[in-house]
């Protein structure tokens, strides 16, 4: 039997096109799935470290005698960071031109597989 002759007659066959186009398909679909799982943490690794990070600050400006030093200022701002605890984030306090300022820093690691890309995530927020 020739090539000619053999691919004449798959042309018109038409079983398996349905896992074939599947399996082209769902690489995509799961990067697609795990990517957008990757950026929600990440947003909400950022989200929360800038809401410890303003809570911490107003404390120190507001509330002198839980947040009296910088010690326990950092621990307090630990402390109201609920994001991924893997890379631990890490906290500042100062005194500054515009009040109390509270700076957070985590790096976040997106994992690509074959390769991890890291995004440092810093925040601050001052309060008078």
């Amino acid at each position: 039997m020739s090539i000619k002759k053999t691919l004449i007659r798959l042309k018109d066959v038409s079983q398996g096109t349905t896992a074939i186009e599947f399996a082209l398909v769902l690489p995509a679909y799961v990067g697609l799935i795990v990517g957008g799982m990757y950026l929600c943490l990440g947003l909400f690794t950022a989200t929360s470290l800038q809401y410890a990070v303003q809570k911490s600050a107003r404390c120190a400006s507001v509330n002198s005698t839980t947040c009296s030093s910088s010690a326990t200022t950092v621990a307090y701002a630990r402390s109201a960071y609920h994001g991924p605890s893997s890379p631990a984030p890490s906290f500042t306090y100062s005194t500054g031109t515009c009040g109390y300022t509270v700076s957070g820093t985590v790096n976040y690691v997106f994992d690509f597989g074959l390769k991890d890309v890291t995004f440092p995530i810093t925040i601050s927020s001052c309060f008078p």
